[in-house]
C-alpha cells in the first residue's frame, strides 16, 4: 500500500531513535499481553507527575513538573526529542516484530489520527492479524475513521492530582463517547485516597460502567506503588472496580523503552 509521503508521524526521540519497541503491556486491561509500541511526541495536556515529560515539557514553557526540585532535572529541547517519520518506514520497523498487538501511546496519540490511520493501513495491508489499541487521555473525540481503524481504546482521563485544570482535562463529548463505546476501557490514576471522589463523580457524570473501570496507583517506583495499592485494592474491591498495577515498573523500575 502506498501512502504519500508528507504523511508524517512525530514519534518521541529516545536513545536517538524514534521509541518503537517490542514489551508486554504493563497497566490496564491488556496488563501482560506482548505488545509493540509506538510512542508519539505532544501532548495537549501536562501532568505534574507524568514519566514520559519528555514528549511535551519544552525549554520555554511554564508547565511544573514533580521533578523540578531535583538539581539535575531540566525542561527538554523540543527539536532534540521529536523525530518526524514517514508513516510507511514506522511500519516497517514494526513488522520487524513477530507482535500483532500494536499499542500507540505518548504524549497524546490522538493528536495525529490521521497519520496513526494511514500507519493502520499499511500494516492491515501486510496483515490482518494487527490489532490496535490506543492510549489516551479521554479530551479528544476520534473521527469515524480512525475509529474504524482502532481495536481498543485504552483511556485515562486525569484527575486533579495531575494538576491540570478542570477545563483542559475533562472534555464532556469526547468522554461521552468514549464510555458508550464498546472498544473503551477507562484507567484512573489515584495517588491518595481522596482520590477516590473524584472518580466516582466522573463515573456518575458520564455513566461509565464499573466493569470498564481500572483503578492503578500513581508511583514510578516500586516502593511507592507498594504502599498505594493495599489501600487501592480495598477500594477496587468496595466498588467492583477492577485493579491495575504498573507490571513494567515492577520488572524494570523507571527504565524507558522497554
Amino acid at each position: 500500500m502506498s501512502i504519500p509521503d508528507n504523511i508524517l508521524l512525530k514519534l518521541a526521540r529516545l536513545r536517538n531513535q524514534p521509541e518503537i519497541f517490542h514489551s508486554i503491556q504493563g497497566e490496564g486491561k491488556s496488563t501482560g499481553v506482548p505488545s509493540v509500541f509506538v510512542r508519539t511526541s505532544l501532548c495537549n495536556l501536562h501532568c505534574i507527575w507524568c514519566d514520559t515529560d519528555y514528549t511535551w515539557n519544552w525549554i520555554g514553557t511554564k508547565y511544573p513538573h514533580m521533578k523540578d526540585a531535583l538539581p539535575d532535572y531540566k525542561k527538554f529541547v523540543k527539536k532534540d526529542w521529536i523525530v518526524e517519520c514517514v508513516v510507511e518506514k514506522v511500519a516497517e520497523t514494526i513488522a520487524r516484530f513477530s507482535c500483532k498487538n500494536i499499542i500507540l501511546t505518548g504524549g497524546e496519540p490522538m493528536l495525529q489520527q490521521a497519520a496513526l490511520i494511514a500507519l493502520s493501513a499499511v500494516l492491515r495491508s501486510k496483515s490482518n492479524d494487527y490489532h490496535f489499541e490506543v492510549e489516551t487521555n479521554g479530551t479528544l473525540a476520534p473521527t469515524l475513521a480512525f475509529d474504524a481503524a482502532i481495536n481498543q481504546y485504552n483511556v485515562s482521563p486525569k484527575l486533579a492530582n495531575s494538576a491540570n485544570p478542570r477545563r483542559l482535562r475533562e472534555k464532556p463529548v469526547a468522554l461521552h463517547f468514549f464510555s458508550a463505546s464498546p472498544k473503551a476501557n477507562f484507567k484512573f490514576v489515584l495517588a491518595e485516597k481522596s482520590d477516590l471522589e473524584e472518580v466516582l463523580d466522573l463515573v456518575k457524570i458520564y455513566n461509565i460502567a464499573p466493569e470498564k473501570i481500572w483503578l492503578m496507583p500513581e508511583g514510578s517506583s516500586a516502593t511507592t506503588l507498594a504502599r498505594r495499592r493495599k489501600w487501592l485494592v480495598e477500594i477496587c474491591k468496595l466498588h467492583g472496580f477492577r485493579y491495575s498495577d504498573r507490571l513494567h515498573v515492577q520488572i524494570w523500575g523507571a527504565k524507558k523503552g522497554v
